[in-house]
């Protein structure tokens, strides 16, 4: 493979990826080849003019062809920004989305840094919201659980990276089962992608073809796993509690009337997201 200049790649690439159908062509590409020259996008930027070696070269054309197979970026990196931290990703976990910091934004609304609480992440993949929660929330006692030991595998490894491992720990377990006490929050962002959702393709390629189904599918009606947290989330909560659960976009008013089913006497929210859509249920006990 000859040697291109840095320009010349990010064209070729760009309009592959393009014909490819990815929404964000010249992104990728830059992502990726800053990846294979182990530069960031800057760099790119500064030196467009520079040769890229042919093994290199090698690396970013191996990672754009399976770009065009909608294998997503964050997977081909290897790890994906959060709430202002980067998170190593692999496809055992969902890859962390913008939308889910509303949770955490939400969550450091309610307590303060100096809030001594204890805190459970259920579901917790990457460990992106947890390790958020442990930054910024410096006396809180932290629990992540997942059914899935690779997620919490992955998990740990990013609490170690962040130097948080000490803060937070990890049990392995559906929904709250293995949570012994109480606690005063309870955050969650649950499989909800319903069976029809997944069967007519309705998500994304990226989505639907390369994220674990282990955390996308939320059953007929995307509702299973949320109907499964509730009941617990209201033994598990103390007076005064708090329970976020992210949910998909048209789920608003079905997952207001099961969490007044259980919670009653609780102040019950759903907020939006940037987009305008429902994603967040808000339970304050």
């Amino acid at each position: 493979m000859n040697a291109i200049t840095v320009k010349d790649a990010l064209t070729e690439a760009s309009l592959r990826l393009t014909k490819a159908g990815c929404d964000t062509p010249s992104l990728d590409a830059e992502l990726l080849l800053a990846h294979s020259l182990t530069k960031d996008r800057t760099w790119l930027h500064t030196y467009p003019k520079k040769t890229v070696v042919p093994d290199q070269l090698r690396i970013f054309f191996d990672l754009i062809r399976r770009r065009e197979q909608r294998e997503p970026v964050a997977y081909l990196i290897g790890h994906k920004e959060f709430f202002g931290l980067q998170f190593q990703v692999n496809q055992h976990v969902l890859i962390p989305r913008p939308e889910t910091e509303l949770l955490v934004e939400t969550a450091l609304q309610i307590f303060d840094s100096n809030s001594k609480i204890d805190i459970v992440d259920v579901g917790t993949g990457s460990g992106c919201i947890v390790i958020a929660l442990a930054r910024h929330l410096s006396r809180a006692r932290l629990l992540a659980i997942d059914v899935s030991n690779q997620a919490l595998y992955l998990a740990q490894q990013n609490a170690r990276r962040h130097y948080l491992a000490d803060r937070i720990t990890f049990l392995s377990g559906a929904v709250l089962e293995p949570l012994a006490g109480s606690v005063d929050l309870i955050v969650s962002n649950p499989p909800y992608v319903s069976h029809l959702e997944l069967a007519a393709g309705s998500t994304s390629p990226e989505v639907s073809q390369y994220e674990p189904r282990l955390a996308l599918d939320g059953g007929d009606d995307g509702l299973d796993i949320i109907r499964q947290l509730l009941p617990q989330a209201k033994e598990k909560l103390n007076a005064g509690g708090v329970l976020l659960i992210e949910i998909g976009s048209t789920q608003g008013q079905a997952v207001r009337q099961l969490a007044k089913n259980h919670f009653p006497q609780a102040g019950i929210e759903i907020k939006k997201d940037l987009a305008g859509l429902d994603r967040l249920l808000v339970v304050k006990t």
